[in-house]
């Protein structure tokens, strides 16, 4: 069989998937170890037989719903292509405006920041590649998402970083952060789509946060000012109706100059805001 005959026939049978062409031609770029381009510029090249069958396997697997990112192994962020698994979540374009967000930040230039719940370390290792002179902490409570974290580090050999384990701030020592930022769990338990599509595959941990999908976000808003400098920023991405409650929580804590951005299907998604020692 040629690559157009097997695209063709993978995107027949992942019709369901919005990206069903998309979907076909990353697996086959995989398996093949070749890249889009290629697989149009010789769409008559035949494909061997543990080619086809190997690349048939992954297209099952994501017929059934399994993401590509987990089916490859990678996921683009930002500027980086980093290793994923299922341990953690795959990082989205959503999030990428935290990254554009807090670089756009009034902070001395070599400023500490701390990412919580790291993951892969989207968020600390896109923000490392744009400020080397950043100094940057990143945790994670599972020792799997640390482990593919600093790998990720590594990767792209970004010094500048440091990862480790941490249950949000209960590992780190007593210190102020220019910036803190932060993608939390923040669905509700009982959320429908947690049984639909792609995030049936990724960690309920990573995404689940009490009945109403604040409990985390609550916590990180109370416990980061004992850790901002004096006029140190606070970054928090959230669900799009969550908005007017995560400003809530950042104004009960103390926070000022508090405002949320929005990602661009023109939804709720980012929350910040300033808090000066001086006024706790």
């Amino acid at each position: 069989m040629i690559i157009s005959q097997l695209l063709q026939s993978a995107v027949k049978a992942n019709y369901r998937s919005e990206s069903s062409q998309l979907d076909s031609e990353l697996l086959l770029c995989h398996v093949l170890g070749v890249t889009r381009s290629f697989l149009k510029t010789w769409p008559d090249r035949p494909v061997n037989s543990a080619q086809l069958e190997q690349y048939e396997a992954l297209v099952q697997r994501r017929v059934e719903g399994e993401p590509v990112a987990y089916l490859i192994g990678t996921q683009g962020f930002w500027s980086l292509d980093l290793a994923v698994s299922a341990a953690t979540l795959i990082p989205r374009p959503e999030t990428e405006l935290l990254v554009e967000v807090a670089l756009g930040l009034s902070v001395p230039e070599q400023a500490s920041v701390l990412d919580l719940g790291t993951g892969t370390g989207a968020i600390a290792l896109a923000l490392a590649t744009e400020r080397s002179q950043w100094q940057i902490c990143a945790v994670d409570v599972e020792s799997d998402a640390v482990a593919l974290a600093e790998r990720n580090r590594q990767q792209h050999q970004l010094d500048n970083v440091t990862i480790f384990a941490s249950n949000w701030f209960a590992a780190i020592p007593q210190q102020r952060f220019d910036i803190i930022v932060s993608n939390p769990p923040y669905i509700e338990a009982s959320d429908p789509h947690l049984s639909q599509g792609d995030v049936r595959f990724e960690p309920a941990s990573a995404l689940v946060s009490g009945s109403e999908g604040l409990d985390d976000l609550r916590l990180l808003c109370a416990q980061s000012v004992a850790y901002l400098s004096d006029g140190g920023w606070l970054l928090v991405e959230h669900g799009f109706e969550q908005g007017a409650a995560v400003r809530e929580l950042f104004v009960e804590a103390g926070f000022s100059l508090t405002e949320t951005h929005r990602d661009l299907n023109g939804l709720e998604r980012l929350t910040l805001g300033r808090y000066r020692v001086a006024n706790a």
